[in-house]
């Protein structure tokens, strides 16, 4: 599908990995209980882009290498910038100049989330210093403006070989469907471009019925009845995909991360359920 790829400008923009972050106290889980298990930030070396993301003893996990840049102005640009595809490069350190993909971003925390292969991470530490090619902020599809297109390098779109039918329908792959009820935490924030919102899972039944407990990192889903141009909010008949980037949580009205790369409140953007569909594949 035609987009302005060759308008889009191309921008380094750097952080360095991030601490592990977790405060002197338990936390409260949605059922009263006291919580005290790994969280956001670090190298995860044994979670990762394909793996299941629900069943690990850990709350919002960041599969793969999170970094931040210390500044927090300059944190918010590198979270605007850095889109999901993205090559990121590795500029200090004994792994200097090895490469990876960026695979998701983490709002709140305000982490870019990157892939590494397993050889990569343990070369890695602490505050090692990386560099992203960042590209596809302002992705159109030249066509179909109507759905709008974010946090996604344009490289990555094409890989996923998107189909327009009969209909003028366009038509994503995706791995599960989630109804607008199930998502909370990041509802009515302000700009979709910056972080994630979370599905909420803390209705057992519910989980049964929509398949989510083998939820994997990098999964895409479908969220029915959501529109996220200016921030995610409910609207009938409206549809949103989004790639799922953290663990799931334990905390009231959080739950797996997902950060949307498509949404669309005209009726033209359809998915089509495909349980072999994961960002591992695209990378």
């Amino acid at each position: 599908m035609e987009t302005n790829r060759n308008k889009l400008v191309s921008l380094a923009s750097s952080g360095s990995i991030a601490h592990p972050s977790l405060g002197k106290s338990y936390w409260t889980s949605f059922d009263g209980q006291a919580i005290n298990v790994p969280s956001v930030g670090s190298i995860v070396y044994d979670f990762k882009i394909g793996d299941n993301c629900i069943d690990l003893v850990g709350d919002h996990v960041e599969p793969g290498v999170s970094i931040k840049n210390n500044d927090s102005s300059l944190n918010m640009s590198l979270n605007h910038l850095a889109c999901i595809g993205n090559i990121a490069t590795i500029t200090s350190g004994n792994a200097k100049g090895k490469t990876g993909v960026v695979t998701g971003k983490h709002g709140g925390v305000d982490h870019i989330i990157i892939h590494f292969e397993d050889e990569i991470l343990d070369q890695l530490v602490i505050g090692d210093h990386i560099q992203i090619r960042t590209v596809g902020l302002g992705l159109a599809f030249t066509h179909f403006p109507q759905i709008k297109l974010f946090n996604m390098d344009p490289n990555l779109l094409e890989r996923l070989k998107i189909n327009v039918d009969h209909n003028q329908k366009v038509k994503v792959k995706v791995t599960k469907v989630l109804p607008a009820h199930l998502l909370g935490a990041g509802l009515g924030s302000a700009n979709i471009q910056i972080g994630d919102y979370d599905i909420m899972m803390h209705d057992e039944s519910e989980n049964i019925k929509y398949e989510l407990n083998d939820l994997r990192f990098g999964d895409f889903v479908a969220i029915e009845d959501h529109y996220a141009a200016f921030g995610p909010h409910y609207k009938k008949g409206a549809l949103s995909i989004g790639i799922i980037v953290h663990s799931n949580s334990q905390s009231a009205g959080h739950g797996p991360g997902v950060v949307i790369i498509m949404s669309d409140q005209s009726h033209t953007l359809e998915y089509q359920l495909d349980q072999t569909i994961n960002l591992i594949n695209y990378i």
